[in-house]
């Protein structure tokens, strides 16, 4: 089992006609991974808190239809976090938010896990907003010493981070909990570390993402690996990311404690996955048979 943590959101995307338009879809960074985990055919629960809204259930929805665990996810009757996306020519991008006294903040930390939870995925909002910031970094904390293997994808927005001096001292302090560190070339700006640094304090491989530059991985023992990005007709790059780390966690997930990593074939294919995912209006990650041959 892989347990996904963090906001389920609803990205209101904006469309060519009518002109100002904006359609309604499914997203957040961990809803995303969650979903894109389910469509590859791997065990995977939510862990979050959702609005009992019309935007939760579809959401749930949504997880369900990929046979997504949903024993985790907590309901309140607060609505759901709002995410307004302006896209670039080249599909990237930017996101404004309407997260005050939505119910995915609220979050607080659960009993256990399921039996036989294997990995632990974090990041993107659910890390920068309080209450449930706290609640999702203890979670982190907890399981990282039971012994899971954990990804965080910091998964950067601005917009949300009201103290960046601080957010960056915290992520700092998320690192000696983390197994995997997946991260944008922008966010690594953002953060203003060096991979080095990060790797010294607990990881044991940071993955980068570079868009149309492909994949590239750096292990703790000095290993540096890179992929290309697939060619592909971009719809836009909604959810791309959030593919990736479904393709990492499935991968790696899956092989037996002390294994060796066959990093470019786990980069390979999770380039394939979301390259795919781009071809596609909003985050539509795709499923294990069109990832086959």
């Amino acid at each position: 089992m892989i347990v996904v943590g963090g906001e389920a959101l609803i990205d209101l995307v904006p469309v060519a006609q009518p002109p100002g338009a904006l359609v309604p879809r499914p997203g957040g960074g961990p809803y995303n991974t969650a979903l894109a985990l389910g469509r590859l055919g791997a065990r995977t629960a939510f862990c979050s808190r959702v609005s009992a809204d019309g935007f939760g259930e579809s959401l749930l929805d949504g997880l369900r239809a990929a046979g997504v665990d949903l024993s985790l996810v907590q309901r309140g009757p607060e609505p759901t976090t709002l995410a307004v996306p302006s896209l670039a020519p080249d599909g990237s991008a930017a996101y404004r938010f309407y997260v005050e006294g939505t119910a995915d903040r609220l979050f607080t930390l659960p009993r256990a896990l399921p039996a036989g939870t294997r990995a632990l995925a974090l990041g993107t909002c659910s890390l920068a907003l309080e209450p449930g910031a706290s609640a999702y970094e203890a979670l982190l904390r907890r399981e990282s010493g039971r012994g899971l293997l954990t990804l965080l994808d910091p998964n950067i927005r601005p917009a949300l981070i009201g103290d960046p001096t601080a957010y960056r001292a915290r992520f700092l302090g998320w690192l000696p909990y983390v197994s995997v560190l997946k991260l944008s070339e922008e966010d690594a700006r953002w953060l203003g570390g060096r991979v080095s640094d990060w790797l010294a304090a607990g990881p044991s491989a940071v993955v980068l993402t570079r868009g149309a530059q492909g994949l590239s991985v750096r292990t703790r023992e000095g290993a540096q690996y890179e992929v290309p990005a697939r060619r592909v007709a971009v719809a836009d790059t909604i959810g791309a990311g959030d593919t990736v780390n479904a393709a990492l966690l499935h991968r790696l997930s899956a092989l037996p404690a002390g294994d060796p990593v066959d990093w470019p074939a786990v980069l390979a294919y999770a380039a394939h996955a979301a390259a795919l995912t781009c071809t596609r209006a909003g985050a539509e990650p795709p499923y294990a048979a069109e990832l086959r041959g």
